[in-house]
């Protein structure tokens, strides 16, 4: 026989999708109000499940509770941004280290077929390059055959989107940025070659370089002028 379907607990899924998709799209401003009854009536569902996704999101820390039973956004800022920088500076050499002593054949098929995809990370090319530099990062993490890696990046990458999207914004989200691009490429070859060292330094290189980096500076920058407007 079997087993009934938990239609709270499908529809609590679809609402945390949805409504995670959302704050890490920009789609729902970064400190701005969340307006449940109005969601839930946007999604189709009642708020059962929409209060099932934001305790949920409160604890990966994408929603903020406050005593009132407020429900807010978690806000952008320059210290969560540089935390994230700096654990996937940590993370991500790591990973492309574990693939190229690793990767299997068909790792490296999927990890060709995603770099395929890539496009330059800029303005021009906009969410279609994010998503493809997503495929591409994610098909090295898991040629490393590290679950609780693959994991932890996947978390890391997702809310560091937001801070990719500030940089696309920025000056040198305009640009080209052909070296990175290319860069891309390196890595797979290095990992393919199980150049093991070659690839995380390269990885390394490649992040400190990215438009996060600069997503960083300028939210440094701008938190320093208001604290000096406000003083």
């Amino acid at each position: 026989m079997t087993a009934p379907t938990n239609v709270f607990s499908s529809k609590g899924e679809v609402a945390y999708a949805e409504l995670r998709a959302m704050i890490l799209m920009g789609t729902l401003d970064a400190g701005s109000k969340l307006a449940q009854y109005e969601l839930a009536d946007r999604l189709h569902m009642s708020i059962t499940p929409i209060r099932e996704a934001v305790r949920r999101l409160s604890s990966e820390g994408l929603i903020e509770l406050d005593n009132h039973k407020n429900v807010r956004i978690a806000p952008m800022s320059a210290a969560e941004a540089r935390q994230l920088f700096e654990v996937r500076l940590s993370l991500d050499p790591t990973a492309v280290e574990l693939a190229a002593d690793r990767r299997t054949d068909t790792d490296i098929a999927d990890m060709r077929a995603a770099a395929g995809r890539l496009l330059p990370v800029t303005q021009k090319w906009g969410e279609d390059a994010l998503r493809a530099h997503r495929d591409f990062h994610r098909a090295l993490y898991l040629a490393s055959h590290n679950g609780v890696l693959i994991r932890l990046l996947d978390d890391l990458w997702d809310k560091s989107d937001r801070y990719r999207r500030i940089g696309l914004e920025l000056p040198p989200g305009a640009e080209p940025r052909t070296v990175d691009h290319q860069e891309h490429f390196r890595i797979l070859e290095l990992v393919v070659a199980q150049d093991s060292q070659g690839a995380a330094d390269l990885m390394r290189q490649h992040i400190v370089k990215s438009l996060t980096a600069a997503a960083i500076d300028a939210l440094e920058d701008r938190e320093h002028e208001l604290r000096e407007t406000s003083a």
